[in-house]
């Protein structure tokens, strides 16, 4: 009895070790999992701002702050061409007129492509302004404006961009605010040939920012500072001439780029409609005054 006693605790005793090193490994290995998928180091580096730009929490935290001398900015160390790209922001807080914060993507050149979010601050308690835009072989001038319906410097918030072939989609936490179609068939211009790059910048734009620069920068709450972290890129990476994803057609696209054929299904459409009704408060398709003459021809196509 007393044998098998000892017998029976040395193997509860092997299994509880067996099964404490399983739970160690595997919390390791998911703590390891965990820091490289939120490595910004390994996605980004710094470009300009003079140490006003920095990587920290062990590349899970990269913030940009501006003062009176000087904003910063950060690039991707990838080029993409098509992606589904998201970002969590914390915006500048309180008293943020004359700032700009700036996340986009673009190509270079004189005819490059260019798609934008950029965040207008505004004095405390008035909302901010989310400006989006798409450029097509150096032609923009496709303005969208929105309020958001929380607060963005309370917390952090998912911004993404889907593109693909067929359309570009801006979303704010998985709720869709713009769509801008591929109608190349109609005659207009659709950003498909040219790797881009992920860009950010906070910036002084006290010129034109901020009720149209009658509101300047308050140096004295500088300095501004607006906080990224989880980034996500499910994207074709352009690389040598050659992507990471083929030949980059819908009919081509795997499970695991699914975003490549991907449509807003009944539910994102309705949430799509339902920012536009209520959040909209600029649209170039909109405005008579800018385009006496006719409006640009992708504003005609439901």
């Amino acid at each position: 009895m007393f044998k098998s006693h000892i017998d029976l605790t040395y193997i509860t005793m092997a299994s509880f070790s067996l099964t404490n090193y399983i739970v160690v490994v595997l919390l390791v290995f998911c703590i390891a999992v965990r820091v490289s998928a939120g490595d910004l180091n390994r996605d980004f580096q710094i470009t300009w701002g003079d140490g006003r730009a920095k990587i920290v929490n062990n590349g899970e935290l990269l913030t940009l702050s501006l003062d009176k001398a000087s904003g910063s900015g950060f690039q991707s160390k990838n080029e993409y061409l098509f992606g589904q790209i998201d970002m969590q922001l914390k915006l500048v807080p309180g008293n943020s007129a004359g700032t700009v914060t700036a996340y986009y993507l673009s190509s270079k050149g004189s005819t490059w492509d260019e798609i934008d979010f950029e965040f207008l601050g505004n004095l405390s308690g008035d909302p901010y302004i989310l400006h989006t835009n798409v450029f097509s072989q150096g032609k923009g001038n496709r303005e969208q404006q929105f309020y958001l319906w929380f607060d963005p410097t309370a917390d952090f918030h998912t911004y993404s961009i889907l593109w693909n072939p067929r359309h570009i989609v801006f979303s704010v936490d998985g709720t869709p605010i713009r769509k801008f179609k591929n109608l190349e068939s109609k005659g207009v211009p659709y950003p498909k040939n040219q790797p881009m790059r992920i860009y950010s910048s906070l910036w002084n734009a006290d010129d034109w920012a901020t009720r149209g620069g009658l509101v300047k920068t308050d140096w004295s709450k500088a300095p501004f500072t607006a906080s990224y972290r989880n980034f996500k890129a499910n994207a074709c990476v352009w690389s040598s001439g050659k992507s990471s994803c083929g030949s980059n057609s819908p009919s081509s696209a795997s499970n695991s780029n699914s975003w490549l054929n991907q449509e807003l299904d009944s539910a994102g459409e309705e949430k799509l409609k339902w920012v536009q009704k209520n959040y909209l408060i600029y649209n170039y398709c909109s405005d008579s005054k800018r385009f006496p003459q006719g409006f640009p021809p992708e504003c005609n196509v439901a």
